[in-house]
């Protein structure tokens, strides 16, 4: 595991300009609460048995918890699915989008639904282990996010050249040094999403968190995590139009907090 600090003078004259980081401030031992979601999109035959290994894993924790399900406009049964295990536990809460607004869109609203201290999220598809999460609880003590990567990535060899391509480019672009931008495998001190604002709606969302906070001096640290092949549904996240609007907003986003950092230092000059 590898801290990530900003590089540069500006980030650092930037994160200093922030609020105070959780870092810095005494935390409580162990923590409180936490809200686990997962953003979903035509997953109907992976909810169930997702949201149910979170729950077991959860419920032996002996911690205050809930979970969310983000139905991104699913055009299958999930909406559906999710309504029924919502109504069937207290625990489990579920947000609706009316149509698809896109993966950065799903995870913002888990974000604003998410009510406990800490936030954890990993997609609906079920290809991450949520047993390997409580582990990184302890963490939280020295670090406000950790960002996982994944161990034997079990997607095709194009997906995995983008991936490490995508991530090398974002790391450059925003000075970070992050080995797997886009792994669903994350958890973060809810304060944080109170402090930055995020406009991603698609792919761009996991870099625009990560650069965001990292430019507010908010500490993060990396971990593996295993990852396994989808059991069923199809994966959408590799589609060319997907790919096009992430590069988009990715320019887009490196253009507004290049100027947000210039009008911070005129600003404090």
């Amino acid at each position: 595991m590898r801290d990530i600090l900003p590089s540069g003078g500006s980030n650092r004259q930037a994160a200093a300009a922030g609020p105070e980081p959780a870092s810095s401030r005494p935390t409580r031992n162990p923590p409180l609460s936490i809200t686990v979601f997962f953003p979903c999109y035509n997953e109907q035959d992976n909810v169930t048995r997702t949201v149910q290994q979170a729950m077991q894993v959860l419920e032996r924790l002996n911690i205050d918890f809930e979970v969310i399900i983000v139905d991104d406009g699913s055009s299958d049964r999930t909406g559906q699915i999710a309504d029924e295990m919502a109504g069937q536990n207290s625990k489990v809460k579920v947000v609706h989008h009316g149509t698809n607004l896109g993966y950065g869109a799903a995870l913002q609203s888990g974000f604003r639904a998410a009510t406990k201290e800490l936030v954890f999220y990993t997609d609906g598809d079920g290809q991450f282990d949520i047993a390997e999460m409580p582990p990184l609880l302890g963490l939280m003590e020295q670090y406000d996010i950790v960002s996982c990567y994944r161990l034997n990535r079990q997607d095709n060899l194009i997906r995995k050249i983008n991936g490490w391509c995508w991530t090398k480019l974002v790391c450059w672009l925003f000075g970070m040094k992050i080995r797997d931008i886009d792994c669903a495998f994350k958890l973060y001190k809810r304060e944080i999403f109170d402090r930055i604002r995020l406009s991603s709606a698609g792919a761009l969302i996991d870099a625009e968190i990560l650069a965001r906070a990292v430019r507010k001096g908010y500490r993060v640290t990396q971990k593996g995590v295993h990852h396994y092949p989808r059991a069923a549904g199809t994966q959408t996240g590799g589609s060319v139009r997907v790919i096009l609007r992430a590069f988009k907003e990715l320019l887009q986003l490196h253009a507004q907090m290049k100027k947000e950092e210039s009008g911070t230092n005129t600003s404090s000059a």
